[in-house]
């Protein structure tokens, strides 16, 4: 019950992957195509994560 009630932040920052920053599908093939994939998308999520805090 402990992880249900904290899925909700985990699941908001994968939907946010998916359809802001092109997580839910591959532009190339390949398994070194998808990992630099997924860390251009991961470190701009960071970025804004970031530049979020910093404007506290």
């Amino acid at each position: 019950k402990e992880k249900a009630k904290e899925r909700y932040k985990i699941e908001a920052k994968n939907g946010e992957l998916k359809n802001a920053h092109g997580f839910g599908r591959a532009i190339a093939y390949g398994i070194n195509n998808m990992e630099m994939q997924a860390a251009i998308a991961l470190f701009t999520v960071n970025v804004k994560r970031i530049l979020k805090l910093a404007q506290l």
